[in-house]
Parts: C-alpha cells; sequence; structure tokens
C-alpha cells in the first residue's frame, strides 16, 4: 500500500508541550490540581497545535456490517440481529443515541456491509461493500480489492463529516471474533485472550469460539501485510473505519475509540501512517475481558470505567464531557494573559488545525 506516512503529523512538540504546562502550572496556583483531566489538556493542545484547544460539531459514527463468522454460531443467544441494532440506534431506542444527543454529539450509522436492507434514514450513511463478509474459516473474509475500497469509502466519509472531534465504534453479528482475530495477528497476541469474556464465561461457548478462531487463524495463517490480514479476517465495518481514522488524524482532529472493532482499526490504520495513535483516546461500553487486552496492547486504559454492558459507542458519548472539560482548562478558566496568542512564538501554522489534505486513497501513488 502506497500512502504518504508524513501527512499524518506526530503531535510531539517540546516547545508547545512546555507552554502548555506552563499554563495549566499558573492556572492550578489559583485552581488547584485537576488530575488526569491535565495531561489530557496538554494532549488535546498538541493534536490541535494550540494553547487555547477548542471543539467544533463533535461527531459519533457507528459502523456497521455481518460476518461470515456468524455461520459457524459466534453470536450469543440473545444478542440482536445487525440490522435489528442499526433500527434502534436510528429510532433512538439504545441509550448510546439518548447520550449522544443529549450531550451535543451528531449520530451517524454506517452501513458498511449489512446482510440485511436498512430503511432510509436521514442519519444513515450507505457504503455497503457487500452484504456481509466470507467467513474467514473456509477463506478470505474479503477480497483485498474490497478492502481497498471499504478503505476509500471511510476515507471520503472522513472528508465530509463536520467538525473537529469523532468518535468510532463498529457493530455486527460476530465483529468482536473478527476483529480479535485482526489484533491476534498482527501484535502476535493469543485470540484467546481477546475472545475470553470473562471468568464466568460458559466453557463450552468458550471451546466453540476456539475452534472457529483456531480454524480461521489457521486458514490465513502466513499473512502479515495489515491490509491482508484485515482482508482475511476483518469486516467492512473495521475496514471502512481505517478510512475515517486516517483521515480525522491527518486533520489534526480528535478520535475516540470505543470497542474492539475501532482498536483493530485503529492497530490497521497505525500500520499503514504509525502517528494516527497520537489523536486517540480510548473508551469502553462493556467489561469485556478481551477488551482489557485489546487497550493493553496500546498502552491505554479506558477515560471511564462504569461496569456498563451497552453498544459500543455508549461510553464514548459518556466520556465526551470528560474531554470537552479539559480541554475548557486551557480555553474557558480565565487568568490575566487571555486573549492571549493561540501558540507560542516558535510554533509554525503548519499542520494547524485543519491539517493537510486528507490521505490519499490506499494504493494511490
Amino acid at each position: 500500500m502506497s500512502v504518504d506516512r508524513s501527512l499524518i503529523a506526530p503531535t510531539s512538540k517540546p516547545l508547545l508541550e512546555g507552554a502548555l504546562k506552563e499554563k495549566l502550572l499558573r492556572r492550578a496556583e489559583a485552581t488547584g490540581s485537576l488530575g488526569e483531566l491535565e495531561p489530557m489538556a496538554i494532549r488535546l493542545g498538541l493534536m490541535q497545535n494550540t494553547l487555547k484547544p477548542r471543539f467544533r460539531d463533535p461527531q459519533l459514527v457507528i459502523f456497521a456490517a455481518d460476518h461470515g463468522l456468524a455461520v459457524d454460531g459466534v453470536a450469543v443467544p440473545q444478542r440482536k440481529q445487525t440490522h435489528e441494532q442499526v433500527r434502534q440506534l436510528l429510532t433512538g431506542q439504545l441509550p448510546v443515541a439518548v447520550f449522544a444527543r443529549i450531550q451535543g454529539l451528531e449520530l451517524s450509522v454506517v452501513d458498511c456491509g449489512v446482510a440485511d436492507m436498512v430503511s432510509p434514514h436521514d442519519r444513515l450513511i450507505r457504503r455497503k461493500i457487500a452484504h456481509g463478509t466470507r467467513n474467514a474459516r473456509v477463506g478470505p473474509a474479503m477480497s483485498v480489492d474490497q478492502a481497498h475500497a471499504a478503505i476509500r469509502a471511510g476515507m471520503e466519509i472522513g472528508d465530509t463529516l463536520r467538525g473537529n472531534l469523532v468518535a468510532v465504534a463498529g457493530i455486527g453479528v460476530g465483529s468482536h471474533e473478527s476483529a480479535a482475530l485482526v489484533l491476534s495477528r498482527l501484535t502476535n497476541s493469543p485470540v484467546r485472550d481477546l475472545i475470553v469474556s470473562g471468568p464466568q464465561m460458559n466453557p463450552e461457548l468458550l471451546a466453540h469460539l476456539m475452534t472457529i478462531v483456531q480454524g480461521s487463524q489457521a486458514r490465513h495463517k502466513d499473512l502479515t501485510d495489515p491490509v491482508e490480514v484485515l482482508a482475511a479476517f476483518g469486516g467492512f465495518e473495521v475496514a471502512v473505519m481505517v478510512g475515517v481514522l486516517l483521515v480525522a488524524a491527518s486533520k489534526r482532529h480528535l478520535i475516540m475509540i470505543d470497542g474492539m472493532a475501532a482498536c483493530a482499526a485503529l492497530l490497521v490504520a497505525s500500520r499503514i501512517a504509525m502517528p494516527a495513535t497520537d489523536y486517540c483516546v480510548f473508551c469502553r461500553s462493556h467489561n469485556h475481558r478481551g477488551l482489557d487486552q485489546a487497550l493493553n496492547l496500546f498502552r491505554a486504559s479506558a477515560l471511564l470505567e462504569l461496569g456498563m454492558e451497552a453498544t459500543d459507542g455508549t461510553g464514548a458519548a459518556l466520556a465526551w464531557p470528560l474531554v470537552r472539560s479539559a480541554a475548557a482548562l486551557l480555553t474557558e478558566v480565565a487568568e490575566g494573559e487571555d486573549p492571549g496568542p493561540s501558540r507560542p512564538s516558535g510554533i509554525t501554522t503548519q499542520h494547524a488545525e485543519l491539517g493537510p489534505p486528507a490521505v490519499p486513497p490506499p494504493g494511490a501513488s
């Protein structure tokens, strides 16, 4: 894959970081310490290349697709079908939709590859690559061409999203197992650690899932290229998410990662352009032990640990006020120097908030 990695700039800038720390230190003399909000505020300033990070038109985008692994019975009996989850999201019947609305997040759902037809809706984005992937245990889940097409579709979505913050999550029957396979292969991590939900997991279900995922691993044991691994195991929701993440990072936008599918998408994106991870914070919507391991792969922890068992994206909606509050430490708390410069002298405007143009499509020269 030929992608100009320089289009995603690392956030490290010692001069700006020092100025941000000094600004927070002056404010701490009056306000006291605010713990983990302060390093988050510094990260936000570095992402946006400014002493005064601000957010506008925040977006929550949930990517939906079905997976061929579902034919092997990876779904727990009470889990809703993917098209039902999409319908409930769009009609405000799930908590994540309510939380997004009251927190001022604009919710969109992307049909990346739902097996069933989804009724039109003004918040539905249609980017169906196919009606679900194939079964990774008997062949590639998608072709490499389909993987490239899905990433390009994500880039197009990323270019059209308003605002400078995007929270992402993926849903679909088989999504967790598919994402676990991608994460396992690209990090050489035991897939069992990503599959097991916790100590109370039904041992028969775990044994069944391990048979399926180990069979999939054996079928594609020689693959190492990130896009080929994505094509072999992944879902269309992961692939489309990859494109959105690349564009968001290229524009220096904050990315909120929620759930296993989003972690898999970020890992693939970071193998294409490593600095993509600089623009991410992590959220969680359920207590699955495999998600603990996925977060460990990034040496990250979730912004909130609320003990939920909810649709991915719920944790991001609830964590957004924390992010907004961290930025407010640098922009809203009054101090003698305000209004002052948005960046210290010596910091160029290169890669400013809107950033460079979008990352070119995979395969472009």
